[in-house]
């Protein structure tokens, strides 16, 4: 059958089993609604909001063309969103767009998303969000000039070895850290808001002048922008990456999405217009990091003194550094989940399937993404992740969808408790062949190749080591032994 029956039975190499004769370990449901929602609107906002803005109004070229990028990237999010909520009510596993693949359309496509997303995607996602992360947090100790790179790049990776110490500790932990962080960006960006609104009150209101002026029309131009846009809104599928950690999947995953990214949408729009009231477009084009420029001209036209500049700029540079720590907590608790998803179905070594015998965290599968992580860090840059991450992202976006209409006409049958309206997952759909065929069409680039090429490279380790399992006799003794030096073991998929 299409829909491949779920294996029962413990991982085959039994023998590295430490948990044999006693109660099998599983990760524990700790997430209810309130952190469900922390988890997509917390992941949501981080450092897209506070960088992106001047390169989707740099590829449309006008004031009011961008905000309407960023309604659209709403909507499309939430359609997206909506469509997978049906997915987690019917396949209640762990494992977002890898699980949903696997089920409907079996091992070899999932293996290439599940090689791609822990080797190349999640891993280039958290090093963009600590990226960006490091550079607000020295933004205050260089004022005036650029932070030299090396220490940026420090201090991401130092970020990225405390989120490990954090993810591996404790479930609980983790998410209470999205509550915080959450409730603390939302406060940032209200600030920014309320700001933008006492500028308009104020009129300052010459950005919205001839606003559709300049517009871009090239289709690779919007596709582009559409990437800046979308990965501000990046993180709205993270829920069903731990479907097996939710309390009651099937009623706290449609409510969370249902609150979280209406929010969102509505936070980034006012946000948007508040950049645009404080900052003309050519002020916008010209900032570095348009949140610290924006706090700089309000203090201007609010306080008309120039020696509280620098006490705002250090403010701001504050608060999006604690937004995008928020950001990377939620990208990397969720991207854990894969590696250690799909070494449970036997597409990844067994050792990143375990969890910590007392922690009860997928460890092994968060040190891994981790080291990735920090492999990223050293050899990229912010602008070329984003564009190069979101390519790859909607391809597999467009993929998993497809799986969804399928199952919709094909198998109406199955249990689910709840159903998004069809038309909905077609228009994704189509946005997504939209995004990935754009951008190759008008602009081509080589790299853009190299990524395709990338992800076909699975094929040279799918057939060896999955199809035939011909795994190396080693492999068995080093799994033990980084069993015993890491403490942890096996474990099972709720029986539900």
């Amino acid at each position: 059958s299409t829909m491949r029956k779920r294996e029962t039975t413990d991982s085959p190499h039994s023998s590295t089993d430490l948990s044999e004769g006693k109660e099998k370990l599983r990760l524990k449901q700790e997430v209810g609604l309130i952190s469900g929602v922390s988890l997509i609107a917390g992941t949501m906002i981080g450092s897209g909001i506070f960088m992106s803005p001047e390169w989707v109004l740099h590829h449309m070229g006008s004031p009011a063309s961008s905000l309407l990028i960023w309604a659209v990237c709403g909507l499309l999010a939430m359609f997206g969103a909506l469509s997978y909520a049906e997915l987690g009510t019917i396949i209640k596993e762990s494992g977002g767009e890898y699980i949903y693949i696997l089920r409907t359309f079996g091992s070899f496509p999932a293996f290439l998303f599940a090689y791609t997303s822990v080797i190349l995607v999640r891993p280039a996602g958290l090093a963009a969000v600590c990226l960006s992360f490091a550079e607000y947090a020295v933004a205050p100790f260089y004022p005036g000039c650029s932070s030299p790179q090396v220490v940026v790049k420090c201090t991401a990776a130092a970020c990225i070895l405390l989120l490990t110490i954090i993810n591996c500790l404790n479930v609980r932990l983790a998410t209470s850290i999205m509550n915080i962080f959450t409730a603390a960006k939302l406060l940032a960006l209200l600030v920014i808001v309320v700001g933008g609104l006492v500028l308009l009150a104020k009129g300052q209101t010459q950005s919205f002048q001839n606003a559709f002026q300049n517009t871009t029309a090239g289709i690779g131009a919007v596709g582009v922008a559409f990437y800046q846009g979308l990965w501000s809104y990046d993180g709205w599928n993270n829920l069903n990456y731990v479907t097996e950690e939710l309390k009651k999947p099937e009623v706290t995953l449609p409510r969370a999405v249902m609150i979280a990214i209406p929010l969102v949408t509505c936070l980034y729009l006012l946000v948007n217009v508040s950049y645009l009231a404080a900052m003309t477009p050519s002020e916008v084009l010209s900032s570095g990091a348009v949140a610290v420029t924006w706090g700089w001209m309000l203090c201007c036209e609010l306080f008309k003194k120039k020696k509280v500049l620098g006490r705002w700029a250090w403010l701001i540079s504050l608060s999006v550094a604690l937004s995008t720590f928020g950001s990377s907590n939620g990208t990397f608790f969720s991207g854990g989940r894969v590696c250690y998803i799909a070494a449970r179905e036997g597409h990844m070594p067994d050792i990143l399937s375990m969890a910590h015998v007392r922690c009860l965290t997928p460890s092994p599968a968060l040190l891994f993404t981790s080291a990735m992580s920090l492999i990223m860090i050293i050899s990229g840059s912010f602008t070329s992740i984003v564009n190069f991450f979101s390519f790859i992202a909607w391809l597999f976006y467009g993929m998993t969808i497809s799986g969804l209409l399928y199952l919709k006409i094909k198998k109406p049958e199955l249990p689910r408790s709840y159903k998004v309206p069809i038309i909905i997952p077609i228009i994704v759909l189509m946005a997504s062949v939209y995004l990935v065929l754009a951008p190759i069409i008008d602009q081509p680039q080589i790299e853009i190749f190299y990524i395709v090429l990338f992800i076909f490279s699975g094929i040279i380790l799918y057939f060896p080591l999955v199809h035939f399992k011909c795994h190396p006799r080693f492999l068995r003794r080093v799994t033990l032994h980084l069993q015993l030096f890491l403490e942890v073991a096996p474990t099972t998929r709720d029986a539900n």
